[in-house]
């Protein structure tokens, strides 16, 4: 399962604390996504001379990608508290009326998975969203009236992986909707050197190359791998770690040179070995790998469509020219 791999974007037990001690506070701290932190430095900078509440944000992209990192930094931009909660949290109107009851004038809200919010609280984000107000409804059968309950000017942020699935009615609430990208090597460089630095290990340029290569673009994987080779450095040498040591402890974790691990390996093989390269459908690939379909449409496909060794096509997912070369297979003519 998703859980086991030392890949895996999503956070593992333990991993929380991780995270918290890693997180940048604010813009100039945070490594990467440079569009998305000039587009919202001048954004911040309006509202704050207007002394206004940040328009609504929607930030989207692959887990793992510093989309509550980057909450927090607004927040703390703006000089405001935070409160966050996420959609699967929220099971009734109330539970987001007793939640928005708690802001103070400008402060920011984060609902993580925001495209899991049952319906009937989406709704009432809309008034909340666009004019600060709720409507409750108090009382029941001829007696239940509804209240106007006004609400202080507030920043929503919104993180999702599945932009797709959001409404239309409430994606068009959110003022500034920013796309987090997967990072560049040489940004997961910077990111690795320094949570080494936090966590007091010593580490070289070309260890911290090598665990960037192969993190999936994605800073919490690159955080994850850190961490396990500074365990592999400090009992199998002499707690240094350089390109041969990251190498031996990513081989020792399955992890091959392209960031891949068993089961993105498994997928492919599968693609290759049973289905001649495909094309082959996703529940088919879902079914043989032992995930569900949206597992592997979440968690796995993105990031090897983007480093090209599947792709996209109506009958289905073929594996390309690169898959075959990864793995020394011929390539079909």
């Amino acid at each position: 399962m998703e859980e086991e791999r030392i890949v895996s974007p999503e956070l593992e037990t333990g991993d929380k604390s991780l995270e918290k001690s890693l997180r940048p506070q604010y813009l100039a701290q945070y490594i990467g996504q440079d569009k998305v932190k000039q587009e919202l430095s001048i954004y911040i900078e309006a509202a704050k001379n207007r002394e206004e509440a940040l328009d609504h944000v929607l930030l989207y992209g692959p887990p793992g990608l510093g989309k509550t990192t980057m909450a927090m930094v607004i927040a703390n931009e703006m000089g405001v508290q935070i409160r966050s909660t996420s959609g699967p949290a929220i099971e009734r109107s109330g539970d987001l009326v007793a939640v928005l009851n708690e802001l103070e004038p400008g402060d920011v809200l984060f609902i993580d998975e925001i495209h899991r919010l049952p319906r009937i609280a989406e709704e009432t984000l809309y008034s909340a969203m666009e004019d600060y107000y709720v409507d409750i409804m108090v009382g029941q059968g001829p007696t239940a009236h509804p209240v106007h309950f006004p609400l202080p000017p507030f920043t929503l942020v919104g993180a999702t992986t599945r932009a797709g699935m959001l409404s239309a009615p409430l994606r068009d609430r959110f003022g500034i909707i920013s796309h987090m990208e997967y990072y560049q090597e040489s940004d997961l460089r910077e990111i690795v050197l320094r949570s080494a630095d936090i966590f007091q290990t010593e580490i070289v340029d070309t260890g911290a190359v090598e665990i960037a290569r192969r993190s999936r673009g994605t800073p919490r994987i690159a955080n994850r791998l850190l961490k396990r080779i500074r365990d592999y450095a400090e009992v199998q040498s002499d707690g240094v770690i350089d390109q041969s040591i990251a190498d031996q402890a990513l081989q020792l974790l399955q992890v091959d040179k392209a960031g891949l691990d068993l089961v993105d390996q498994k997928l492919l093989k599968t693609m290759i070995e049973l289905y001649h390269g495909g094309p082959v459908g996703l529940s088919t690939i879902a079914v043989n790998i032992g995930e569900e379909r949206e597992t592997v449409e979440d968690m796995y496909e993105p990031f090897l469509i983007q480093k090209g060794f599947i792709k996209r096509t109506p009958r289905g997912r073929v594996a390309t020219e690169l898959a075959y070369q990864h793995f020394n297979y011929p390539y079909p003519n």
